[in-house]
Order: structure tokens, then sequence, then C-alpha cells
């Protein structure tokens, strides 16, 4: 991943240098296992532990020859380990080192992304609390229907992270494998305690069943989890642009002393930071895509998945990082415009209160569809002449038609076109979110 979307601690947990110190110590684990059980010499694991180490560039140059990341890295290490080094990976296949290291990285970065996440959530939750009796128009298609609350907005959000939060914490532990099990699984050189004793060590558990790799159905369930979460970062950050276009104007990203919206047009605020969150989960999205095809490997293992892997788990991981820390500043800093707030909500003369009134002539004996029809052809008065210099409310229009006030009075009418009436249960919906 590019640095612009790199954090310190997520790139470091998929630095090569990082990646190396993983397969290093899984190595000695696994002769610590081994002395464990009896199958090396007291004191071999403590030699190895204290001799062994590697040179980046070293490993890379011998790579450049034998075209095996694993063996040149063993290669480098013997070089420091001495005669003891012939125990080293005794036993064991590639994919036993390089398949636990993924789960370490990845782990890790589950941590990261988990600390992340419950920072938004906090955030969330602030800002619900903030607004909660804020009434603003809902809309739907688009088009506004009937009054929420601004403050249900972010508490709709805070519950959707929530849930993400639940299956990243799922995905973290079914990720959380060990496999060190030779070259197909079935333990032919290696006893399986030595995999029990790695794995209590990285904080693992042994994969019940392997091939030459853990299965990756396992990466999928965690790349998924992720591609879900990207969405839901999507969703909010599309919903902060609508929110932040010139005509609706009911919220904005910060915009700090010095910022430039446009090289051409000196005017310009735009809602850069969540744009760019709609970019970043697009990629995220497609990268974990991938994740799904390379469930489908040749008998016990081809090498097609690694490739991929190789992009896709520190690139998804380190853009997931920046994407959730962008948006709990985007959340702390945003600004709401109550005013403005209000004028949208007044902008179309009342007729978002068009349900209360069919429902009132429902309860006054009416069908539903004569209801409907009869609110629906002053709603239609109202909304054919917004911008005439007729443009009469649509409280105004329903006085007028003696159908309607045949049967709702005046003070019933009144009633009904109260804001207010939106709240009564704004309450509830939060006990059941917080």
């Amino acid at each position: 991943m590019i640095p612009r979307y790199s954090s310190s601690i997520m790139q470091s947990i998929w630095d090569t240098k990082t990646k190396y110190k993983i397969w290093l110590e899984i190595e000695i684990l696994a002769c610590e296992g081994m002395e464990k059980i009896g199958k090396l010499a007291k004191g071999t694991s403590k030699d190895i532990r204290t001799k062994a180490s590697f040179n980046v560039d070293r490993v890379l140059e011998i790579e450049n020859e034998t075209k095996h990341d694993v063996i040149a890295f063993l290669t480098n290490v013997a070089e420091y380990v001495g005669d003891n080094s012939k125990f080293i990976h005794k036993g064991m296949t590639s994919s036993d080192v390089l398949d636990t290291c993924l789960s370490v990285q990845l782990k890790k970065s589950a941590e990261v992304l988990i600390t992340s996440l419950n920072k938004l959530l906090s955030s969330l939750k602030k800002k619900a609390l903030e607004h909660k009796m804020l009434i603003t128009i809902g809309r739907s298609h688009g088009i506004h229907a009937e009054p929420t609350t601004m403050g249900l907005k972010f508490a709709y959000a805070y519950a959707e992270f929530k849930r993400n939060l639940k299956r990243l914490n799922t995905a973290k532990e079914e990720i959380s494998i060990c496999k060190i099990s030779g070259p197909v699984g079935t333990y032919s050189s290696i006893d399986p305690k030595i995999e029990k004793y790695v794995a209590k060590k990285l904080g693992l558990n042994a994969e019940s069943v392997s091939t030459q790799i853990i299965p990756r159905d396992r990466h999928a369930a965690y790349f998924n989890s992720l591609s879900i979460l990207a969405a839901s970062i999507d969703r909010l950050a599309t919903e902060i642009r609508h929110l932040q276009r010139t005509e609706v104007l009911e919220v904005e990203e910060d915009f700090q002393k010095g910022q430039k919206g446009s090289s051409a047009m000196p005017h310009k605020r735009n809602p850069v930071l969540s744009e760019n969150l709609s970019g970043l989960a697009r990629y995220i999205r497609n990268l974990c895509q991938t994740s799904l095809e390379n469930v489908v490997l040749w008998h016990e293992r081809d090498i097609s998945h690694s490739s991929a892997e190789r992009i896709m788990c520190p690139d998804i991981n380190i853009a997931m990082d920046f994407s959730l820390k962008r948006l709990t500043g985007i959340v702390e800093n945003l600004k709401v415009y109550p005013k403005n707030i209000q004028f949208n909500l007044d902008k179309l003369k009342g007729l978002h209160f068009s349900q209360n009134v069919m429902l009132k002539l429902i309860e006054k004996g009416l069908l539903r569809e004569e209801a409907y029809a009869l609110v629906q052809k002053s709603a239609m008065k109202t909304w054919n002449n917004l911008n005439s210099k007729n443009n009469k409310s649509f409280f105004f229009n329903l006085k007028k038609d003696k159908k309607v006030t045949d049967l709702i009075t005046n003070k019933e009418l009144k009633n009904i076109f109260n804001n207010k009436t939106y709240l009564k249960n704004i309450d509830v919906i939060y006990k059941k979110i917080f």
C-alpha cells in the first residue's frame, strides 16, 4: 500500500522484516516443541534461539538464486546457527511457516482494526446522543419522506458498525490458526504435539484438519467481514456526501484554515474526505472478492492463491485501518447546521404529514383507498405549485377541501401538523441500540 493510505502500526505488521521475524519465531518454537517431547537433545533449542538471526538483504540475494523464499530464509539462518541448523524446519513444509505467519499477521491486523472500530463507535455514539432530538427530514429514493432525527442517522450507523465489530471478532478467531502438519497435512514426519506447542505459544489454535495449507475458507470469512465493513463505511460516507450538497447542506466536513477545494474555483468546499473513503471502499471490496476465488485450489494445494495474497492481505488491512481512522475524524469534526435542517424540513410545505392525515381519515371511517385519494389530491396540488406564486401549504389546501373538513376538525388537523409527533418512539429505538 502506498504511504498516503498507510499507518505506521499497520505497515509494521506487514513489512518484510516483521515477516521474517515471525518465520524465525515459528521455526525456533518448533525446535522447542521437538525438544520438549524428546526429539532433540536438551539445550539444542536454546542454542538455536541464541544464535539464530537473518539479514533481509542476504535472504533476498539467496532467493534471487534459489527462486524460493523459505529456502533462501533457512539458508541465511543456517549461516548464523551453524551445525544445529540441521534441526530447523525438520519434518515441516514451507506452508507450515508461511500460513502460520499469515495467521499471526491477520490476527494482529484484526486487533488493530478492532481498536480503530471501537474508537469510531465511541464517536458515533457521542453524535447520536448529541443530536438525538434534532428533527430532520427523512428521504427515500432521495425524495422527502417523513421526519426522522439527525441523531438517529448516527444511531443507525452505530448499530451497523456494532454488527461489523461482532463479525470482525468472529473472523479474527476463525483466522487465528496454526498449521504445522507437513507436506499434505498428515504429520508424516512431525509429531502433532509440536503444532499444539507452537500454536499455544503464538496465541493461535491448531488447525483441526489441513492439507499442505490452512483451508482458504477461513481467509475468505475474514476478508469478507472486511468487505462488509467497507460497505458500511461507504454507506455513511455517501450519506455525508449527500447531506453536504449545496442544495442540502445539513452537515459539512471540517474545512481547515488554509485548505483549498479547487485549483480553479476558490469558493469550493468539497466533501473530499468522504469521497476518498468511497473510493477506498471500492478498492477493498474488489480485493476481498479475490479471497473467495482463493478457496478453490487443486487437491492438497496449488500456489495460485499466493501471488494474490501477497498483494491483498497487506493492502486490505492497511487501507481498512486508514479508512476507519479517517471516518472517525470526519464524524468527530462534522459540522451540523440546524437552521438548514429546518429550512429543508419546511421546503415541501407540510407534505411530510400526508400519512398522518390519511390515517386520521381512515380512523374517521373512510376506506384506505378513499383516504389515500383524498389526501393525494391536496398533496399533488401543493407539490405542483411549490415553485409558483400560488404556492399554498398542504395544510391550506386540505382546509379548502370540504370532504376533509367534514371529517377532521381544525384542532385535529393542527395536532396532526406537529413535527414533535415523530419523536414519540425515539427513546424506544435508542434503548434498543445503546
